[in-house]
Parts: structure tokens; C-alpha cells; sequence
């Protein structure tokens, strides 16, 4: 079932394996590959498996776990590479950065001094530029809230009570040191 636009996608080939990647991470809906032009070493991208060019036609479910493993690609950055942050965005239309057609999450290293510049200007509204803008969004915004529900499965018993290992409380100290 595949459409020219997916076989035309540089992301679709990865995912089917037709371009060889670095992969870094994968399970049955999301792929994370290593970047070969980063912005740093280590620059990830975190995609869905399916082909869905921009953010608004991920269904919510995914964008989720796409999301989700992007945190863990983060703190997995953190630990292995030595970054003292990371940036996580996504380009979402030409006119914002986006090069290829299909959605994609930027996970990137960062160092102190590592020449990434992602600032903009400041644009200063008026305070009736500011109600204007508000009241067009928040008329656009109105069922934001109506997700798109994943079906649990029934829990079969009780889930035990978690007790971390010295090394996990390690671990989740170390985490908790490097927020800011």
C-alpha cells in the first residue's frame, strides 16, 4: 500500500531499510537514527515509523510515544555523551525549517559554547495585537482536549510496589541534580 509520496521519502526509505542509517533506537512505531549532518555528534532524529508529513496528521497516540522515547533519547545523551543539555524541537512546515515531508523530532547535544544558535528576536505586540491573537486562538483551540484514546489493556494483577536498586537511586539522583 504505498503511495509515490512514501516511496519518495528519504525517512520512509530508512525506515524500510533502503538507505542505511545509524540507527540508535527502535521498536514497532518509532525509529531514533543518528543525523550525518548534525548539528553536534550525537544529533538524533526521532521518527514515526509511518509516513505523516507534518505534525498535525501524527494521530495523538503517536506523537505520545514519539515524545516519549525523545525524553529517553535525551537522558540516554546525557549519560553517554557528556551533553549539559539538550535541544528537542520540531520544524513543522517549510516556512519553520522543515526540509523533508516527513514529521521528525531534533533531539541535539549541547555544550556551553557550542555555537547553536537557536534565538529569534523578540516581537513586542501591542496590547490589542496581543487580544486579537487570543481571541482567534482561542476560538481555533475550543475541543483541544478531545484526544484520541489508546485501549488498555486489562490488568491481569496488581502491579507490586517499586523499589529502586542503589544503582537506580544513583541513577535517578543524578537526573534529578542536572535540572536546572
Amino acid at each position: 500500500m504505498a503511495d509515490k509520496s512514501r516511496e519518495g521519502c528519504i525517512v520512509c526509505q530508512i525506515v524500510a531499510n533502503k538507505i542505511p542509517s545509524k540507527k540508535v533506537y527502535e521498536d514497532e512505531f518509532v525509529m531514533a537514527v543518528l543525523d550525518f549532518n548534525g548539528a553536534n555528534p550525537g544529533h538524533c532524529f526521532v521518527m514515526p515509523k509511518s509516513h505523516y508529513p507534518i505534525i498535525e496528521q501524527v494521530p495523538d497516540i503517536e506523537i505520545g510515544r514519539l515524545f516519549n522515547v525523545s525524553n529517553k533519547l535525551s537522558s540516554a545523551i546525557f549519560e553517554s555523551l557528556g551533553a549539559q543539555g539538550t535541544s528537542i524541537f520540531v520544524a513543522n512546515g517549510i516556512p519553520a525549517g522543515q526540509t523533508i515531508a516527513h514529521f521528525i523530532i531534533n533531539v541535539i547535544p549541547r555544550k556551553e559554547g557550542d555555537g547553536i544558535n537557536l534565538q529569534w528576536q523578540p516581537k513586542n505586540l501591542d496590547e490589542e495585537e496581543m487580544s486579537t491573537v487570543e481571541l482567534k486562538l482561542k476560538e481555533q483551540t475550543k475541543r483541544i482536549g478531545h484526544f484520541e484514546k489508546e485501549i488498555k489493556k486489562p490488568k491481569v494483577h496488581a502491579p507490586k510496589p517499586v523499589v529502586l536498586s542503589e544503582e537506580e537511586e544513583e541513577y535517578f539522583t543524578k537526573q534529578m541534580r542536572r535540572v536546572p
